[in-house]
């Protein structure tokens, strides 16, 4: 038996309760904000991108958040762990409330870190992230793409309910310009079981160009995953701009059948961007009117 197979065999019955966050980039297109705070820590409102994608992976029954920082990412591990002195300095005020749902997730959620030392792509931010993960199936949260659910059952708890369905590797796709393909991975696939939102993936492209691309469903970043994939990670030599792709690894399990992509309810905010950023911020101040 091969690694893989086993692999899937043992989790073939497990459930998805951890999320990984890749967040050990730079944030350049934020520059000079970025220059000495975490791009996940940009606020849309009065919570930062990171603490968004918690709560939705909260919503989808997920319980223990890894996340994979670098260097000056300090202040992520401080935002989810208890300030005592600013506790008791508004103890007793009308100010209390502000803390009510970040001190819900720490008392809640276990948070554990580790540092992606060299920035070599999110193919190798996941792998970096196996020691806290182990053999099971996981979610994979981007914090810059700040998701909303529209009243509908948040992206991540609607890509579990696919994943407990089809037991493989499941991304969230979203048709998007032609001409943006440069900037996605891009999938190809046949419709499964009539749902046109489900489709079996039989192509992946890291960034075509337009002209190159096989279709116009780019992935978004919302992930469930295998264990495999770590193993494949480990084979997958680097790709577009130098890097080590996810997009080139799914690829390896498409080909034999095992990713699922999932066009979600919902709308996604590309908050890397700064007009997605400024789209984002409108959008939920007036959603909070």
């Amino acid at each position: 038996m091969s690694s893989i197979s086993k692999y899937s065999k043992i989790n073939s019955l497990k459930s998805v309760k951890k999320c990984l966050f890749p967040a050990a980039g730079y944030g350049t297109r934020f520059l000079p904000a970025t220059k000495a705070m975490p791009k996940e820590m940009l606020p849309v409102l009065t919570k930062p991108l990171i603490q968004y994608g918690v709560e939705e992976a909260v919503s989808a029954g997920i319980d223990t958040m890894a996340i994979v920082t670098g260097r000056g990412k300090r202040a992520i591990e401080d935002h989810f762990d208890v300030s005592y002195e600013l506790e008791h300095q508004i103890k007793g005020t009308s100010k209390e409330s502000y803390l009510t749902e970040i001190r819900n997730l720490i008392d809640n959620c276990t948070f554990s870190y580790t540092r992606q030392v060299e920035m070599k792509g999110l193919g190798h931010a996941i792998l970096t992230g196996k020691t806290l993960i182990g053999d099971e199936p996981f979610a994979v949260i981007l914090a810059d793409d700040l998701c909303d659910n529209n009243d509908d059952d948040p992206v991540l708890k609607q890509m579990v309910e696919v994943y407990e369905k089809y037991r493989c590797c499941v991304v969230a796709i979203e048709e998007v310009p032609k001409e943006d393909t440069n900037k996605y991975g891009v999938i190809d696939g046949k419709i499964v079981d009539g749902n046109e939102s489900v489709l079996r993936v039989s192509n992946m492209v890291e960034k075509p160009d337009p002209k190159d691309a096989p279709t116009n469903l780019a992935i978004i970043g919302r992930y469930i995953l295998t264990p495999e994939i770590f193993e494949v990670i480990e084979n997958t030599k680097p790709g577009k701009g130098g890097e080590i792709q996810i997009t080139d690894a799914l690829l390896e399990l498409a080909r034999q059948g095992k990713v699922i992509a999932y066009k979600f309810t919902g709308r996604r905010f590309d908050c890397g961007s700064i007009e997605g950023f400024v789209e984002a911020t409108n959008y939920f101040h007036d959603k909070a009117k």
